[in-house]
C-alpha cells in the first residue's frame, strides 16, 4: 500500500464529503461526538453496500488503516483535476 501524498487532508476531504452522502443517501448523520474511526468504517461500509468501491481483501476487513486509504483514493478520484489535493 502506497501511502498517497496528501492522504491525511484526502481522507477528512473523504470524511467531509462522505457525511453529505451518508445523509443524503438516509443512511443516518455523523454526530459530532462520533469517533473518525466510527465514521471511516460506516462510510466505507456504506460506499462498499453502493458498489462505489471494491471491498478489501477478508483479512483487511477491519484493519483501519487499509480502510483510511481506500477512502481516501476514493476522494482523490471524486475530485476534479486541478484541486489541491490531486495535484503532484
Amino acid at each position: 500500500m502506497k501511502k498517497l501524498k496528501h492522504e491525511n487532508e484526502l481522507l477528512k476531504e473523504a470524511l467531509r464529503i462522505g457525511g453529505v452522502y451518508f445523509k443524503k443517501r438516509g443512511a443516518g448523520e455523523f454526530d459530532p461526538t462520533d469517533s473518525a474511526n466510527d465514521k471511516m468504517v460506516a462510510l466505507y461500509r456504506l460506499l462498499v453496500n453502493d458498489q462505489l468501491i471494491q471491498p478489501l481483501a477478508r483479512e483487511h476487513q477491519n484493519d483501519l488503516p487499509h480502510i483510511r486509504h481506500k477512502l481516501a483514493l476514493w476522494i482523490s478520484r471524486q475530485l476534479p483535476a486541478d484541486h489541491p489535493l490531486v495535484q503532484d
